[in-house]
């Protein structure tokens, strides 16, 4: 968890939120899938989700879930998605990398396989959609155990009486749902957004990094002036399926998002 630490703590040392971007692992193709990690580091993303590829993703909007048909169909597997890892490890040492998706494929052989195998293969830390916090020992001991971030969901009906439980066994940093509802199509009012963050850090001291319905340069400036992180995956995901996998959509995209983010507090008083 070294690399998340010290990604988030650079961005606050620079006086700014962190910029994490997700993909799809596979999408469109596991072979194309590196030129795309690639991208992002190039744009400025500071910390990087991988998705897992799944048939059911509940939690995720038509750009996302395109992508995991997209990528099932071109035969993706667990086993690409940690060779795709390990070798993003090789090309960026210092890079956090963190594994996204579903229950099914991360315990499926069982959750201590999967934790070692992500350790194995330089990931940093996993999150789990559809496992809850009280279900802990279905994956998050092994995460730790291995040294890897158990990274937890909050919402905005996690309240205060649940908000315990999630945070206990939390660690790497805190992912904020912004919007009740799936990634992509909403947009969650910046003063919500902001008074559930200062919540949130009356209650941990890790980083919160906030997602969710955060499409263009202007939603992350205003996620980045209150939060330590700020998360864009449907449009990084909906612009490189529009390009047709090209990784310089995605580095466009990436670099816009990152300008918007570092420049989000100038001016602002503290």
């Amino acid at each position: 968890m070294t690399r998340l630490a010290n990604a988030f703590a650079r961005a606050a040392a620079e006086g700014r939120a962190a910029l994490v971007t997700f993909v799809t692992a596979g999408d469109p193709t596991a072979g194309a899938t590196a030129a795309i990690l690639d991208a992002l580091v190039a744009g400025g993303a500071d910390v990087i989700e991988l998705g897992m590829p799944f048939t059911d993703p509940m939690a995720d909007g038509p750009a996302i879930q395109a992508a995991n048909l997209r990528s099932l169909a071109a035969g993706t597997t667990t086993a690409d998605v940690l060779a795709i890892a390990t070798a993003f490890r090789a090309r960026h040492p210092d890079v956090p990398l963190v594994l996204m998706g579903y229950a099914n494929p991360m315990t499926r052989r069982g959750p201590e396989w999967f934790a070692t195998a992500a350790r194995d293969a330089g990931v940093d830390g996993a999150i789990c959609v559809d496992i809850p916090a009280e279900e802990d020992d279905s994956l998050g001991e092994s995460l730790r155990a291995a040294g890897l971030g158990n990274i937890r969901l909050a919402t905005p009906t996690t309240d205060a009486a649940r908000l315990p439980a999630v945070l206990e066994g939390a660690s790497g940093f805190l992912y904020y749902v912004s919007v009740a509802g799936i990634t992509g199509l909403q947009q969650a009012a910046t003063d919500s957004v902001e008074a559930a963050v200062a919540t949130l850090r009356a209650g941990t001291d890790l980083p919160i990094a906030v997602g969710f319905g955060v499409r263009t340069s202007e939603q992350a400036a205003a996620i980045a002036r209150v939060a330590d992180g700020v998360v864009v995956g449907s449009a990084i995901v909906d612009a490189l399926a529009k390009a047709g996998g090209d990784p310089e959509a995605g580095r466009a995209l990436v670099s816009q998002l990152a300008e918007a983010v570092r420049n989000a507090r100038v001016g602002v008083e503290a």
